[in-house]
């Protein structure tokens, strides 16, 4: 049985291999500048999208129907199919994403040699 691997790779470039069955990314949105939080999971080969948290609307970040009002903003299910691959723009107006494995959190660049660009993230494939 194989252990599955989270890719995280400046886009075209080699990926780092991060052992995990799941991830968490948060961020602040640039223009509202909220903190928005998503859980994805490696599910055969792919990535499924988990809970989704926003800590208010505006800007393009409407909660959809059927999020639940927290005490501190908005939660639901997105209603995604299986992603192969996330690219995050890594854009410097707000700021890096937080990316969390196995409970260990820090800036997404913080996982890869230095670099700039895109930033992509997939199952890893093979092994």
């Amino acid at each position: 049985m194989s252990i599955a691997a989270l890719c995280i790779a400046w886009l075209g470039a080699a990926p780092v291999e991060v052992p995990a069955d799941g991830f968490t990314l948060a961020w602040t949105h640039s223009i509202e500048r909220t903190r928005w939080r998503e859980e994805w999971r490696l599910e055969g080969g792919m990535l499924r999208a988990g809970a989704a948290e926003v800590q208010g609307s505006g800007a393009g970040m409407e909660p959809p129907p059927g999020a639940v009002r927290m005490e501190d903003g908005w939660r639901w299910t997105p209603d995604l199919p299986p992603q192969e691959r996330l690219v995050l723009a890594a854009s410097a107006h707000g700021g890096d994403h937080e990316l969390c494995v196995a409970g260990t959190c820090r800036p997404l660049r913080g996982w890869l040699p230095p670099g700039e660009g895109p930033i992509s993230l997939s199952a890893c494939r093979g092994g």
